[in-house]
């Protein structure tokens, strides 16, 4: 990304104002760093200008290092929508259309038409998931920007689609492609029917493909927040990363460097950023059992009662396991993490099977054993009973 132009360096100067190339300028456009009230005009003359040069340099390069995707690729030129087109689309905000909440604000869903930015009627055009953010204060501000930055430049199947904003005084919203099943998170833990796990593992898959995508172009983008909340699926249940609020660019040529600001959710984060020992997470948690084979079935969710992958199984945890190295150099890339989930959407050897075979094998040995004991039940009795053996009892 242009460090000198566009959003990006906004996020840098602190939104101090627009970018200009030439050398000079002019101060009496800029933005106040410590204000909290933005020109709406500016901000959008220079997002529009960082979204139109930008785009045009991420598509040249998508086009050579992906040539798998340019049939996926998105429009580049983001819409920007009138708070009242947006007001319409969404039924003026209502209650009952909201599809999450967090810490940036509300999430509603909405209808627009599909060549523009005119709300149509529920059911009609295009679903849109709606993004408001909160009008309190700069950093949330920051945020916003990053979204459209990021969002607004980078394509991929695997990246929620951001379709445009708004800014109108002091409202900011972002209008994404709605996703039709929500979010992981409500699928592993509030739906009453698990998840499958075939659908698991695609998930799994979807997923690392969108942070291979942002690790591995010239210009590595990290995520930061990578969590099931911000993991969006569609009605095939393809997942899409979601919410860039806190990503940020990530080092290029020699360079490396990890942030030492802790941001996104405990638990999720890499090894290095919750190494203090201050806090219990998923990842303390979960780390005893990837290392044994013997309990490593029991990170399993009790609820599909084995109906999963024994090896699939064991090649995750081993994954993870892996990914989890206190040593930066040895964990897997997500190129190689991708490799490895691949193949396990084919596994079929379901424990549930494995179960019963071993059930079935238990029970014939057990037939086998009571049909030999049975034999040797009779043939004693036989001897008992013989004349033979009558007689020489009646001898003795």
């Amino acid at each position: 990304m242009d460090s000198k132009c566009g959003c990006w360096a906004i996020l840098k100067r602190g939104v101090r104002g627009s970018c200009k190339s030439s050398a000079s300028r002019d101060a009496a456009n800029a933005i106040p760093r410590t204000s909290l009230v933005y020109d709406a005009a500016t901000e959008t003359r220079y997002l529009n200008a960082s979204n139109r040069e930008l785009c045009a340099h991420n598509e040249a390069q998508l086009s050579s290092d992906n040539p798998d995707l340019q049939d996926n690729k998105s429009p580049c030129q983001m819409l920007q929508f009138s708070f009242q087109e947006l007001k319409s689309a969404t039924g003026n905000f209502r209650p009952d259309s909201i599809l999450g909440e967090g810490g940036f604000g509300y999430v509603f869903k909405g209808w627009i038409e599909e060549n523009g930015t005119a709300p149509a009627k529920p059911g009609s055009g295009i679903t849109v998931a709606v993004k408001s953010l909160k009008q309190d204060g700069l950093q949330g501000h920051r945020e916003w920007v990053a979204e459209v930055d990021f969002l607004g430049q980078l394509h991929h199947p695997n990246l929620v689609k951001l379709i445009g904003y708004c800014i109108e005084d002091d409202q900011r919203l972002l209008v994404y492609e709605f996703m039709t099943r929500g979010s992981l998170e409500n699928h592993l833990f509030r739906r009453t029917i698990p998840l499958p796990w075939s659908s698991r593992i695609k998930i799994a898959l979807g997923a690392a493909k969108g942070l291979a995508f942002l690790h591995g172009g010239p210009e590595p983008v990290i995520y930061r927040d990578f969590k099931t909340s911000n993991i969006l699926l569609d009605s095939e249940y393809n997942a899409k990363l979601s919410d860039f609020g806190l990503a940020k660019a990530g080092p290029q040529g020699d360079k490396t460097h990890v942030s030492t600001r802790v941001v996104g959710t405990y638990g999720y984060a890499a090894p290095e950023y919750v190494m203090t020992g201050m806090e219990v997470n998923l990842v303390a948690w979960a780390r005893p059992y990837l290392a044994d084979k013997r309990k490593m079935y029991q990170l399993v969710d009790p609820r599909l009662e084995l109906n999963y992958s024994l090896k699939a199984v064991q090649k995750v945890s081993q994954l993870a396991y892996n990914c989890l190295s206190r040593d930066s150099k040895s964990r897997p890339t997500m190129d190689e993490v991708v490799k490895v989930l691949t193949p396990l959407q084919d596994l079929n050897d379901l424990a549930i099977l494995s179960y019963h075979s071993r059930l079935s094998q238990q029970g014939k040995r057990k037939k086998k054993s009571e049909g030999v004991q049975q034999r040797a039940n009779v043939s004693s009795k036989s001897i008992r009973d013989s004349p033979l053996n009558t007689g020489k009892q009646r001898y003795r």
